[in-house]
């Protein structure tokens, strides 16, 4: 009887047009007041204990660190370099926003703003070759839900924290389903091409190819700095989440200098001598290489006894040395200009950006549009953690009042087994994926089915793959469908015209949900051949 007035109240807050943080929220404080035994103080000590939880504290810095990427032309970038690997397909260009979908879901963990960095973009450049602006968009709204498959996601840290496993290990669990669920739909769009002869791209040759891997490096580096420093057990996933916000920050501003005010501004100037330019580029490779070197270094050695910093910045600078002097041999052989004069020859080159950059940086941190990017990120942030606040406490009054239990013996009272739950787990979820924004809806289902899993003999980790998958197909389903919603901001399309074009693709993403529930190899493989299985307390 308790928990169906509970969960009355929250249908009726729901319907009466509240919004989804305040009526779970606001439903259990009525629940705890009038029908439960429960004290209210429990209610300040859960909001309190949400602003407080560890692996939480991941969500704003990964939110940070996507919405500089998406303000920066990082998305311009990973969509030329995924056209220079498989443009020269047929129908190549469709299946290239796929993988920039999947590239910049890796540095984001956020399917809205994988639609919005990729989708203005790419669907505009599919237009532009001939392809219908309800298949972009089909295609741009499903790519788009790989935000929160494909590690890092903000959707996995909720399931994290919401039932105590690790962010490492789900992280891990999400790799090889995010790249099956690309690939996917990568062969769904290739079938469709042959069918209805849609264009290829010119192949341009391995030349541009690794042109276009240069470019997009930098910002795909900071997935190998979250992964390599997680696995590596140099920081955990919150810590991971700062650095990637300052690897952002940086990049954006500094590096591509895609905003703020050093936008604009290019490293070399068409004045520059052309063996100052070759001299520049050489020690720039070389510094790049002493960076990636020295952080996958510290990766690889930071518990090691016998390698010390020294050794690994000596062996370093060393390849990085060889590395500068190798280029601008190659490219300085059709100048009059000996190695040494190219390479002094750029030093001048190098002391102009410093300077720029270091007058620069106060400016850049503190200027127009880094204030506009925090101020989104910021009002993200309190949005998702409003939604999840009231929904830990909604799980809370559950937990309080051993619905979940209950639950767990009904269903076994009556048959169930692991097959048949996890049915009714999709079944539950697609439907409430409908209607509540994927975060909240997590929080609220996971305490409940958890326990259920776990008597059933259902891994944790496979578990919250499942749950990530079905909030997947949620994203693009009405009437609450976020994904369609964006997609129909970028392209002026009305909502309907937008799920018309999107359920072709939605049916994939339905197989691969059927795959992914019953081949739980696809989720733990990976995690557990590197970190062992998950422990339940």
């Amino acid at each position: 009887m308790e928990s169906i007035i509970l969960f009355g109240l929250v249908l009726t807050l729901l319907f009466i047009g509240l919004p989804v943080g305040i009526s779970l929220g606001l439903s259990s404080i009525l629940f705890i007041t009038f029908f439960s035994h429960d004290s209210l103080s429990s209610v300040a000590i859960s909001l309190f204990g949400a602003g407080q939880h560890y692996t939480l504290l991941a969500i704003p810095f990964f939110i940070l660190a996507s919405s500089y990427m998406s303000t920066g032309g990082v998305a311009k970038r990973l969509i030329n370099f995924a056209i220079a690997s498989v443009g020269h397909f047929r129908g190549g260009l469709a299946m290239a926003s796929v993988l920039a979908c999947m590239m910049f879901a890796a540095l984001s963990g956020s399917s809205p703003a994988t639609v919005v960095a990729i989708g203005s973009i790419a669907i505009v450049g599919m237009r532009q070759v001939g392809y219908s602006k309800e298949f972009a968009s089909g295609i741009i709204a499903n790519a788009g839900t790989l935000g929160i498959l494909i590690p890092p996601s903000i959707v996995m840290v909720v399931y994290a924290a919401a039932t105590d496993v690790s962010v490492g290990r789900m992280f891990l669990a999400g790799v090889v389903p995010g790249l099956l669920a690309g690939v996917m739909l990568m062969i769904a769009i290739y079938v469709v091409a042959r069918i209805k002869n849609l264009p290829a791209e010119e192949w341009k040759g391995f030349g541009n190819l690794i042109r276009g891997g240069k470019e997009a490096g930098w910002g795909l580096f900071l997935v190998v700095i979250i992964m390599g420093g997680i696995y590596g057990g140099v920081f955990t996933p919150t810590e991971a989440a700062v650095v990637a916000a300052v690897y952002s920050i940086f990049i954006a501003l500094f590096v591509y200098r895609d905003m703020g005010p050093l936008k604009g501004q290019t490293w070399t100037n068409d004045d520059d001598a052309p063996h100052a330019r070759v001299g520049f580029n050489g020690t720039v490779y070389g510094v790049s290489f002493f960076l990636v070197w020295e952080i996958l270094s510290f990766f690889a050695f930071a518990d090691s006894k016998t390698v010390t910093g020294g050794d690994r910045a000596l062996w370093g600078g060393g390849f990085s040395l060889l590395l500068a002097i190798f280029y601008v041999y190659k490219r300085s052989s059709h100048l009059k200009e000996s190695i040494v004069t190219c390479l002094l020859a750029g030093l001048p080159i190098w002391g102009r950006n410093l300077s720029l950059m270091l007058r620069g940086f106060f400016p850049a941190l503190f200027g127009e549009e880094s204030r506009k990017v925090m101020l989104e990120g910021t009002k993200t942030t309190i949005m998702l953690m409003f939604i999840i606040a009231n929904a830990l406490l909604f799980a809370h009054t559950l937990s309080a009042e051993r619905i979940p239990q209950m639950i767990t013996e009904w269903m076994l009272s009556v048959g169930f087994n692991w097959f048949t739950f996890l049915i009714a787990v999709n079944i539950l979820l697609l439907i409430g994926g409908q209607f509540m924004e994927p975060s909240g809806l997590l929080v609220i289902v996971a305490p409940v089915v958890f326990p259920i899993a776990m008597e059933l003999g259902v891994d944790p980790i496979h578990l919250g793959i499942i749950m990530v998958v079905n909030m997947e197909i949620g994203m693009i389903t009405p009437p609450i469908g976020l994904n369609l919603f964006v997609t129909s901001g970028i392209t002026g399309m009305s909502l309907a015209r937008v799920v018309k074009a999107a359920t072709p693709f939605m049916l994939v993403l339905m197989v691969f949900l059927i795959l992914v529930t019953y081949i739980p190899e696809l989720s733990t493989a990976l995690p557990y051949s590197i970190m062992g299985p998950e422990l339940v307390k």
